[in-house]
């Protein structure tokens, strides 16, 4: 009896471990998504690496304050494709009143409207993501900001622009799915 209970203990623990999906992706109705022929690619402090399909331009910066990933699937029209930068900031970040008023009034300058934001757990540290919708140049543009707070002293703020009116949804998806593996190096 006790190896039967066991044994039914285990496959729904491993059931439930395989359907987890990220607040995020869960916000977003995501289907699993799998990029093929990923490489993974450190920043160039080695603070923290991404997995990215080979295929993807990607370039690498840093300055005194941070270390950057930017990658897009170039292969495809700008407004059918994702761009994702990712950045390790070495600076405090709080998600206070003072700060979604800031990040509010940052985009509304460039004509961009909040249209969703939350605070959720992602990469196991507290996060929080943030979409704003407008045009940039002559396209309709979409951008969510996912800040997370890696400790007291760092955070990750992690980029997803979108251009176009084509797949929305299923791009940010594809972005997620990405943001969801960053790996932080200690």
């Amino acid at each position: 009896m006790k190896l039967i209970i066991k044994t039914l203990f285990l496959a729904s623990l491993l059931l439930f471990s395989c359907q987890k999906k990220s607040e995020i992706s869960k916000d977003f109705n995501c289907e699993t998504l799998a990029f093929n022929n990923l490489e993974t690619v450190n920043d160039v402090k080695d603070l923290f690496s991404l997995d990215i399909p080979k295929n993807w331009k990607t370039n690498l910066y840093q300055d005194e304050v941070q270390s950057s990933i930017f990658t897009a699937d170039t292969t495809k029209q700008l407004t059918e494709t994702v761009l994702l930068d990712v950045t390790f900031i070495q600076n405090k970040i709080n998600f206070d009143d003072t700060f979604l008023l800031q990040q509010e009034q940052e985009n509304l300058a460039k004509g961009l409207i909040k249209t969703k934001s939350k605070q959720i757990l992602l990469l196991e540290k507290p996060s929080l993501y943030m979409v704003f919708k407008g045009k940039k140049g002559k396209f309709n543009y979409q951008v969510c900001n996912t800040f997370i707070k890696v400790n007291e002293s760092n955070f990750v703020l992690a980029k997803t622009e979108i251009y176009g009116d084509s797949l929305v949804n299923n791009r940010f998806c594809e972005a997620f799915s990405l943001i969801e593996n960053i790996k932080l190096k200690n």
